[in-house]
């Protein structure tokens, strides 16, 4: 079995690529050599940082992450490569898998995602995050003709917005402090404001800028009993909201969103492997390659990843080749 070179977070802030010995493969397993991989740069940044809470690092565990928060740490969950060994049925299929930031690796099969046809392999990438934004609209609870507020542009935050434009009737708006955001959000078929300009009044607001700041403006956007999503994850910092204002009398809820339960509205039908084969068929459309910001060599991922941590400037999703 050949050997694989893997990305760790050696420690808080610091990354480097390391040989990965791998395993014999079992019956039921394959062998994947990856060719792309995606960052996932909003909680990627916060591991990267060695910033996940105490309490939080049970559950922050990626499917097949190696070693322990806050680090020496293998971490990463958008994986895309192709099946050199295994069953005759997956050889050679091109797939999506929830796995590190790592040139080859032993799955079991049942955790490989095979790609549609109408699928590049370049676009996979965004899997994770769609997946994410389908269960934060899911927990949204849209109904035809909404009007929609989507605080942040970011990944997620994009992606949730162009979902939510699918839904007949809504009207969506998409904010973010980054004037730049506006080609993004004329490509994905939805309106694009500062904040300043935001519409209020909004039936549903979905937050994921990641900033308290953009939390603040989720509840002013918010109309009578509307519902407010949380999709940002904060890490270790502390978030304080003016709830001695307007949050009463208009009578607001709040919902968190996490992609690690399905929707409770949803999930009597749905398991992981459904909603993921759902964000595997609405990738197809060529639009969301505008989300595809920049791409780097593998190799080059323990200063990519320091770059981005610090200061993402324009950056959606970075992609990785092998």
């Amino acid at each position: 079995m050949p050997d694989a070179r893997a990305f760790w977070v050696a420690a808080p802030g610091r990354g480097e690529i390391r040989d990965e010995p791998l395993p014999a493969l079992s019956n039921g397993d394959v062998l994947v050599r990856a060719l792309h991989s995606g960052i996932s740069r909003g909680t990627e940044a916060l591991v990267f940082g060695g910033r996940v809470p105490q309490t939080e690092r049970l559950r922050m565990r990626a499917p097949f992450q190696s070693g322990h928060f806050p680090a020496p740490i293998k971490y990463g969950y958008s994986s895309v490569g192709l099946v050199e060994q295994g069953p005759q049925g997956l050889r050679d299929r091109t797939v999506f898998v929830l796995y590190p930031h790592q040139t080859r690796y032993v799955v079991p099969a049942d955790a490989v995602h095979v790609l549609p046809d109408t699928l590049p392999p370049e676009r996979a990438v965004l899997a994770a995050n769609l997946e994410t934004a389908i269960n934060g609209v899911w927990d949204a609870s849209l109904q035809v003709g909404d009007r929609v507020a989507v605080i942040g542009a970011g990944t997620v935050g994009c992606l949730a917005a162009w979902l939510a434009a699918r839904v007949a009737g809504c009207e969506v708006e998409l904010v973010d402090i980054n004037p730049h955001r506006s080609a993004i959000a004329r490509a994905l078929g939805v309106r694009f404001a500062e904040p300043g300009e935001a519409a209020r009044e909004a039936d549903v607001v979905i937050h994921a800028s990641g900033s308290p700041s953009g939390l603040v403006l989720a509840l002013e956007l918010a109309a009578f009993e509307a519902r407010v999503v949380e999709l940002s994850w904060y890490g270790d910092q502390a978030v304080s909201l003016p709830l001695g204002a307007a949050f009463h009398a208009r009578r607001l809820t709040m919902a968190s969103s996490q992609v690690g339960h399905i929707a409770s509205g949803q999930r009597a039908r749905w398991n992981t492997r459904r909603r993921m084969q759902l964000a595997l068929k609405l990738l197809a459309d060529p639009c969301l390659d505008t989300l595809i910001t920049g791409e780097s060599d593998f190799e080059t991922l323990p200063q990519v990843m320091a770059e981005l941590a610090v200061s993402p400037g324009d950056t959606l999703c970075h992609r990785l080749r092998y």
